[in-house]
This record gives structure tokens, C-alpha cells and sequence, in this order.
């Protein structure tokens, strides 16, 4: 049961151990369990949860570059190697707003894209199914700036064959903020195309906190706070968590504690402890590094807003 004043728990493998195992088996270069893993991640969403867990670890080169050598038609440690690449060149530009970020960091990031580029390039040729590649796609022409358009025939292409996979839609609605060239209408927009069709305890839910926190991040700390505490903005979270994380029916393997983190934070903010609370009991200590992240000193802000949410809710 979550008590007040323990420092909360970031670590993916605190809250899904097979994480963990798989971390330490990309870190030790053991690739049959690495592989392993993915022939019991069935759904791209369970699939995406694996590249992520993969594309953190920084020393996951040479054992993917071994494994398409003996593999040379195998398409799984391509897509890894892609997402080393995706992961390391986002590392070189850092999470900073484009203006803040310098011209050889730029260089830097598009050099490492363009090797995950070419590598995904040829998956998707020959495998126009695979969710994962369109879905690091998606990064991609983000991250080199090859614009709306593009980013959105890749995840078309993905939804052609996988319709309603959370982790593309959740790529889309990134590109179609103002950050990152779009709009927010645009982004609204397709964020009613993605919950407009989701059943009750579909995890697309979350979509709509994550939104709302991108506009309150946007706005800054006192005018993201009214957006957030408008009556229609408060209605539409609540709403939100009730036919997804909070419905009977949800399902998700690895989405809960995103989902609870991010309802949680929202909550937080707009003030109404007592939804807040449901959230933090049900991470009962664990969390997600976003959208916390999104404050200074996550840790600290996390707990603070935890310990205040229980403690009135």
C-alpha cells in the first residue's frame, strides 16, 4: 500500500519484472533471451514496450550487430539497431526546446536517424506489416523534420495493418503539436479520431491527459494551470480516466503505470485531490518517468503532489 514520504519508484522493472530480465540480458549481450522476449510480446503495444526497454541500454551495438551477422535475414535486431540509433541520436540533441539546442547537436541527432532510417527502410520493404519499424519511422521523420505529411503516411501505413496501436497514435499526437510544427487543433483532432472509436477500457484514454499536459507545458506554470482547471478541460480527464484506466474492462499489459502517472499528474494540477489519489494509490510507490518529467526535480515534485493528493483525497 502506498505510504507517504518514500521516494517513488521511476524504474520500469519495478512495476513489470520481465523489464528487468530483459535489460540485464541486452546488457550481458545474451541474445537468445533478448529474442526470446519478442516472440512472447504479441501485440505491437507489447512489441513497443520491448524496443523501448531495449533502445535504453547504451551497449546494445555489438551484440545486434553480431546477431545480423548470424541473422542476416532475421528483421528483429535491425529494428533494434534502428532504435539504438533513434535512442542515441535524441540523446545528442536532448530534450531541450529546438531553439535551446545547438547546430552540431542537430548534426549529431540527423546523423544517427539517418542509420536507423536506412536500416528501417529496408524492414518495411520487405515486411509492410511491421509495427515496430513503422512506429520508429514515425521518430525518424520527426526528428529530421521531413514534416506533417510524412510522419502521417507512416503511421497510416501502420494503421493499415494494425489499427489503433497506442504507441503509434501517441508518435502522431507528438508530431501534431505546435513543438513540433503542427497545431492545436490538429492535435485535438486527431486525438477525437483516436478515442471516438475506443470501447470502454481501451487504454487511448490516456491520450487525452497527455495532450492536455503538452498544452499546459506549452502555456508555462500559471496560464497552463487555468487551462488545466477550465471546467471542459476537467470534465474531458475525468471522463477520460473513467472508460480507460479506471474502467472495469481495462487491458493493457504494460500501460498501467504510464496511464495512472499520467491521470495522476493531471489531477494534481487541476487540484482535485480526491481523482489524484485513485491514481497514486493504484501506482501504490511506482511511477513513470513521463510526464513527471515534465517538472523540475521529478522526484520531489511527484512526492509532493502524492503526498498531498493522500493525504486530503
Amino acid at each position: 500500500m502506498t505510504s507517504t514520504g518514500t521516494a517513488p519508484v521511476f524504474d520500469v522493472a519495478a512495476a513489470y519484472p520481465e523489464a528487468g530480465v530483459l535489460r540485464s540480458a541486452v546488457e550481458t549481450g545474451d541474445w537468445s533471451t533478448v529474442s526470446g522476449f519478442f516472440t512472447r510480446f504479441t501485440t505491437p503495444d507489447e512489441q513497443s514496450f520491448g524496443v523501448t526497454v531495449t533502445m535504453a541500454v547504451p551497449s546494445a551495438e555489438p551484440m545486434l550487430r553480431a546477431a545480423i551477422r548470424r541473422e542476416p535475414r532475421s528483421s528483429l535486431p535491425r529494428v533494434l539497431l534502428a532504435a539504438h540509433f533513434v535512442q542515441r541520436g535524441w540523446t545528442i540533441r536532448t530534450s531541450a526546446r529546438a531553439v535551446h539546442v545547438r547546430r552540431e547537436q542537430f548534426a549529431g541527432m540527423h546523423e544517427q536517424l539517418r542509420y536507423a532510417e536506412h536500416l528501417l527502410i529496408d524492414v518495411t520493404a520487405r515486411e509492410p506489416a511491421n509495427a515496430p519499424a513503422w512506429w520508429l519511422r514515425m521518430t525518424t521523420s520527426r526528428g529530421l523534420g521531413l514534416g506533417q505529411s510524412e510522419t502521417r503516411r507512416r503511421y497510416d501505413r501502420l494503421a493499415a495493418h494494425h489499427p489503433g496501436v497506442l504507441a503509434g497514435q501517441r508518435n502522431l499526437l507528438q508530431q501534431l503539436c505546435p513543438k513540433w510544427g503542427g497545431s492545436w487543433d490538429a492535435a485535438h483532432a486527431f486525438l477525437r479520431e483516436c478515442t471516438d472509436v475506443a470501447r470502454p477500457g481501451d487504454p487511448q484514454g490516456v491520450l487525452v491527459p497527455e495532450l492536455h499536459l503538452e498544452h499546459w507545458l506549452e502555456l508555462g506554470s500559471e496560464a497552463g494551470g487555468e487551462y488545466l482547471r477550465q471546467p471542459g478541460v476537467r470534465e474531458e480527464i475525468t471522463a477520460a480516466a473513467m472508460t480507460s484506466v479506471l474502467h472495469p474492462a481495462y487491458h493493457t499489459r504494460f500501460g498501467r503505470v504510464v496511464a495512472h502517472s499520467t491521470f495522476a499528474m493531471a489531477f494534481s494540477l487541476i487540484g482535485d485531490l480526491p481523482r489524484a489519489a485513485a491514481h497514486f494509490r493504484a501506482l501504490d510507490g511506482r511511477a513513470s518517468e513521463i510526464p513527471w518529467s515534465y517538472l523540475p526535480d521529478p522526484v520531489v515534485a511527484l512526492a509532493r503532489h502524492r503526498d498531498r493528493a493522500l493525504a486530503k483525497g
